[in-house]
């Protein structure tokens, strides 16, 4: 399987709570939503839609994942909600229990055994292993080589700081960009691929 990381992102870099005010609020994070005047149905939702269309399972952290499964079940009959909620989910966390939101087809990984079972699904025959949001999560994917694919949804807007999905260790990494499209709202979706060291 493909790892393929989709995520809404500002010029500066930072992907904390581009749902809603409410979505993540720590470290006093005030720009909740800060997505949604860039929205372009054709190019941003196509985005997601192709995204989804060619994953074979979702991978989430475990804020991300309680997010969606807070929103998603209740929007059954909607066919990009229907895909949601049927397709294998898996979601990386120490904390989660059996309490909170139920989101069918979730199998939970154990946080300490994340990166050892993302290596074992991505040798796995199948589609794409898509993963949204999920900021801590996509950092350590990146740290360790296992990101085949960075789709960035980049929206027209500095934030002045929040979480961001690139690690800060000093480790160099180079991309190779594979396609941009660009939306009537001035949002950019740039896929990137890692180019192999040699």
């Amino acid at each position: 399987m493909r790892i393929v990381i989709s995520e809404f992102i500002s010029l500066d870099g930072v992907v904390q709570a581009p749902g809603g005010p409410e979505e993540d609020t720590d470290g006093g994070f005030a720009h909740g939503g800060w997505s949604h005047p860039f929205f372009d149905p054709e190019v941003v939702g196509g985005a997601f839609s192709d995204a989804l269309t060619s994953a074979a399972a979702l991978l989430f952290g475990r804020r991300t994942w309680q997010t969606m499964a807070a929103a998603w079940p209740e929007r059954a009959g909607d066919p990009f909600a229907d895909r949601m909620n049927a397709i294998p989910k898996y979601v990386v966390s120490s904390t989660l229990g059996d309490s909170g939101p139920a989101w069918d087809n979730t199998t939970r990984i154990p946080g300490d055994e994340a990166v050892a079972r993302v290596r074992e699904l991505r040798k796995a025959e199948g589609g794409d292993l898509l993963v949204m949001g999920s900021p801590t999560l996509v950092r350590t994917l990146l740290s360790e080589g296992l990101v085949d694919e960075l789709r960035l949804v980049i929206m027209p807007v500095l934030l002045g700081g929040g979480k961001t999905i690139f690690p800060d260790d000093g480790g160099l990494r180079t991309l190779e960009l594979v396609s941009t499209v660009t939306g009537s709202t001035g949002v950019n979706v740039c896929t990137y691929r890692p180019v192999a060291k040699r």
